[in-house]
C-alpha cells in the first residue's frame, strides 16, 4: 500500500512538474489524487484540521506496522531495534526544517517542545517576558505559573487583526522591550486567525539587546515555506501531528547549538547530557513507533511539494472566505497578503453568535469549525486540508449563508 501510494504521487507530481503551485493549487484532477492517500470520513466536513490532521495511509501503515513490530518482543524490537531508528528520523527532520540534526530533539508535541525552552531558561523575580495576548493559551499559562512561584513578569502586547502591515507587528514588540526583557515569545503563526509574524527582524531586534527569542511554531512546519536557518531564532517548537501528518503524539524542539547547554530539560537528565539536544527528549519509556513513522510523512509531504501544499491551502481559504465576505452578517479577521497568512482562515459575524454558530454546523450538518473566543474578537476558525473537495467548501458556505439569512 505505501509504495504505490507513493508510486502514484510521484507520477502525479512528475506530469505536473512545469506548472506554478497557483496553478496547481487550482487543479482539481491532481488535488484528486493526493485525496485518495486518506481514510477520512466523508460524511463529515472536518474543517478544524489545525487541532489535529489526519495521516494519510502510508503513515498509518508505517504506525501499524512499527507497533506491531514492537510487541513481538518489546526489549528486543523496540528499545535495541527501532528506538535506535530515531537517529535517521532525526536526520530527515533537520534536513527538511533547515538545521543541523545535533539541533535538532524530537518530542511529542509543540507544548512539550515549547516548555522545555520556557522552563529551561533561567529567570529571577522581576525579570520580564514578553509575548502576545494571542499566543497558545498553554503557553500563556506555562510562563503565569513562573509569575506565580518565581516573582518573573509576564507582559502581553495587543495587535490588531488583521493588522495593517508586518511592520506594524515588528514595532509593537520593539516599542515594549525594556531593560527588563529578558526572554521573548513570539508565533511564527497564531493558532487563532493564521497570522504570520515578521520572525527574523524580531530575532534580530531581540539579539542585538541580548535576549534569546522562543517561536511557536505549531502551525507552521509543512505549512509554508520556511527554513530555521533564515528565522534567527533560539529556540523553535512543532507540533508535527497538524499540518505534517505525522502520528499524534510527534512533534520536534529546535534549539540553537549555543544555547542547549545553559537551557535545563523539562524532565531530569545527567550531567553528561549537559551539551546534547538529546536530553530534551527524556521522558521515560515511549514508544518507538509513533516517532519512527515520522519518516513517511515527510516522504509524503515532498511528494507534494510545500509550495504547492501552501498555494493549495491558501486557494481553499480564499474560495470560502471571498463568497462570504459577500454577505453583510459575515467578516474575515485574516489578513489577506501571502507574506502574513495561509491555509488558516478566520469568520466573524455581525450579530450572529459564532459558538451557537460552530453547534449548528455540527449538528444540521456535521461541518466541523473551531469555535475561538477572545477577548478583542470571537469567531470561528476555519482550517482545511489538502483532502479538501471544492465541494465540502462551497457547502459550509451555503451552510453559513442560510443560517446567518
Amino acid at each position: 500500500m505505501q509504495d504505490d501510494t507513493l508510486k502514484r504521487l510521484r507520477a502525479a507530481a512528475s506530469a505536473t512538474k512545469d506548472r506554478s503551485p497557483e496553478e496547481m493549487a487550482k487543479d482539481e484532477d491532481y488535488w484528486a489524487e493526493i485525496r485518495q492517500s486518506y481514510t477520512v470520513d466523508r460524511n463529515m466536513i472536518n474543517l478544524n484540521n489545525g487541532h489535529v490532521g489526519p495521516s494519510p495511509r502510508i503513515v498509518q501503515d508505517a504506525l501499524r506496522q512499527y507497533l506491531e513490530y514492537s510487541d513481538m518482543g518489546p526489549y528486543t524490537t523496540m528499545i535495541n531495534t527501532l528506538e535506535r531508528q530515531i537517529e535517521p528520523v532525526r536526520r530527515h527532520l533537520a534536513k527538511v526544517a533547515g538545521c543541523d540534526p545535533e539541533e535538532m530533539a524530537i518530542t511529542r508535541n509543540a507544548s512539550e517542545s515549547l516548555e522545555n525552552a520556557q522552563y529551561g531558561i533561567d529567570l529571577k523575580p522581576g525579570d520580564e517576558v514578553l509575548t502576545t495576548n494571542q499566543d497558545y493559551g498553554r503557553m500563556i499559562e506555562t510562563f503565569r505559573q513562573r509569575e506565580r512561584r518565581e516573582g518573573i513578569v509576564l507582559k502581553q502586547i495587543s495587535f490588531p487583526v488583521p493588522p495593517p502591515s508586518m511592520d506594524d507587528l515588528y514595532n509593537r514588540f520593539e516599542r515594549a522591550v525594556t531593560p527588563k526583557t529578558k526572554l521573548i515569545l513570539v508565533c511564527h503563526i497564531t493558532n487563532r486567525t493564521g497570522q504570520i509574524f515578521p520572525i527574523k527582524r524580531i530575532c534580530q531586534m531581540a539579539h542585538a539587546r541580548g535576549i534569546p527569542v522562543i517561536v511557536d511554531g505549531a502551525h507552521a512546519f509543512n505549512h509554508f515555506p520556511f527554513s530555521l536557518a533564515d528565522l534567527d531564532c533560539d529556540y523553535y517548537g512543532v507540533s508535527l501531528h497538524k499540518w505534517t501528518g505525522a502520528p499524534v503524539g510527534t512533534g520536534f524542539l529546535y534549539v540553537r547549538k549555543s544555547r542547549i547547554a545553559g537551557t535545563w530539560s523539562l524532565m531530569a537528565s545527567g550531567a553528561t547530557q549537559v551539551g546534547d539536544i538529546r536530553k530534551f527528549e527524556e521522558i521515560g519509556t515511549h514508544p518507538a513507533a509513533n516517532h519512527n513513522a515520522i519518516t513517511a510523512a515527510l516522504i509524503f509531504n515532498e511528494g507534494i511539494g510545500i509550495d504547492r501544499k501552501a498555494a493549495r491551502l491558501r486557494y481553499l481559504r480564499d474560495r470560502w472566505a471571498h463568497r462570504l465576505v459577500e454577505n453583510k452578517k459575515c467578516k474575515t479577521l485574516h489578513s489577506e497578503d501571502p507574506a502574513q497568512s495561509c491555509g488558516i482562515g478566520f469568520l466573524a459575524f455581525n450579530g450572529v453568535d459564532p459558538g451557537k454558530m460552530r453547534e449548528t454546523l455540527i449538528g444540521k450538518y456535521s461541518i466541523y469549525t473551531a469555535y475561538v473566543p477572545h477577548e478583542e474578537y470571537t469567531g470561528l476558525r476555519i482550517t482545511p486540508h489538502v483532502y479538501t473537495t471544492l465541494q465540502e467548501i462551497d457547502t459550509f458556505s451555503a451552510a453559513v449563508e442560510k443560517e446567518v439569512g
